[in-house]
């Protein structure tokens, strides 16, 4: 994985930028709770209650959402144990952790894929909702790379997966 480790020593100094947000403790914690929603409790919550919302026709919606997150949790997986990659704050010892991540490695960014994937899926069917999906999946993203979990390629290959899964399944349902 040659190419891993050039493309991680190349984001550092983008690392560092982002992480020098955490030196102001509310911001720190403002983005820990983002990321800690984005760890499913923001999403699950919104699955479950669409039918509450909307009706039994809403169960299709909720569905759709559980199973793009199901094969974009399969590609995650697949992707994240072939490559390996050390997140940013255990290869430079400047980048402050701010959250203890999920797993090991960090390519891509699991909590981006989703986020962006469920949200194309909601705004599809519900594109009042984006006034607050979007805004919020921005912030989660934004919150990977804040908090020293991410680089920002793994925060772009994340959102396009979740994209490519999500209009992937809109075609085809």
């Amino acid at each position: 994985m040659n190419w891993l480790a050039r493309m991680s020593e190349a984001e550092i100094s983008a690392c560092l930028f982002f992480n020098r947000i955490t030196r102001r403790r509310l911001l720190r914690r403002s983005f820990a709770v983002v990321s800690r929603l984005g760890d499913g409790i923001f999403w699950y919550s919104i699955i479950i209650a669409l039918p509450f919302l909307y009706g039994q026709s809403a169960a299709r919606v909720s569905a759709h959402m559980m199973i793009v997150g199901l094969l974009s949790l399969l590609l995650y997986k697949l992707i994240k144990l072939s490559t390996q990659r050390e997140r940013p704050f255990r290869m430079n010892s400047d980048i402050l952790q701010s959250v203890p991540p999920l797993d090991r490695f960090s390519f891509p960014s699991g909590h981006t894929m989703h986020a962006v994937g469920f949200t194309i899926i909601l705004v599809s069917y519900y594109p009042q909702w984006a006034i607050v999906v979007v805004p919020f999946t921005l912030l989660v993203a934004l919150s990977r790379l804040v908090l020293g979990l991410h680089y920002p390629s793994d925060v772009l290959v994340g959102a396009i997966i979740g994209t490519t899964v999500a209009v992937g399944s809109l075609v085809l349902f």
